[in-house]
């Protein structure tokens, strides 16, 4: 089984990851091969901060690795979160804060079309390769489930009749913004 470094401690992330890779890949996180810094995200998109986390492990730690940013984007908020979905309340936020001022924000607003991207960076010796996915939904008026992470109480998408957090993890992952960066990135991974 292939060994590669997701340039992750977010449990659920990894969670995600290693439930979509199963038997093909062995996710390792930060945390396995001892890294504990905080990585800064201070690019302007979300391929600019995977690029970013994926080139410090290389460079600090020597693994080849992957590395992804994801981003909640609104129409009428004019793709707000976007970038800025982790710490859209503040950077003492956490995912509650940030739900909550989206529903202030959309208050009243029938325009509730958004979309989730992930963009993957796999940093190969030198080279960089990145792997998008995304899908298309709607903002929910109120918090439906308790499953899954993030903003998924309030993300309906397309292809569904329920939000992310009432999916069981196999039917978020066939259908997720995550689950379709990591599909293209495993396909490539395990041809070379």
């Amino acid at each position: 089984m292939k060994k590669i470094v997701f340039a992750t401690n977010n449990a659920h992330k990894l969670r995600e990851l290693r439930e979509i890779a199963g038997d093909k890949f062995e996710i390792l996180s930060l945390k396995d091969i001892n890294c504990f810094d905080d990585i800064p995200e201070t690019a302007s998109t979300l391929e600019g901060n995977a690029i970013i986390k994926a080139n410090f492990i290389k460079e600090h730690y020597g693994y080849d690795c992957f590395a992804d940013d994801t981003g909640l984007e609104i129409d009428s908020l004019g793709g707000e979160p976007g970038v800025y979905s982790a710490r859209y309340a503040g950077e003492d936020c956490n995912s509650e804060n940030n739900i909550d001022k989206v529903l202030k924000n959309l208050d009243g607003n029938n325009n509730r079309a958004a979309r989730f991207v992930t963009v993957i960076a796999l940093r190969l010796g030198d080279e960089i390769f990145t792997f998008e996915g995304e899908v298309k939904g709607d903002i929910l008026t109120e918090r439906s489930g308790i499953g899954g992470f993030g903003y998924d109480p309030i993300f309906k998408p397309l292809e569904a009749d329920c939000s992310f957090a009432e999916m069981l993890p196999e039917q978020k992952n066939a259908i997720s913004h995550r689950g379709r960066a990591v599909k293209k990135l495993f396909e490539f991974l395990k041809n070379i």
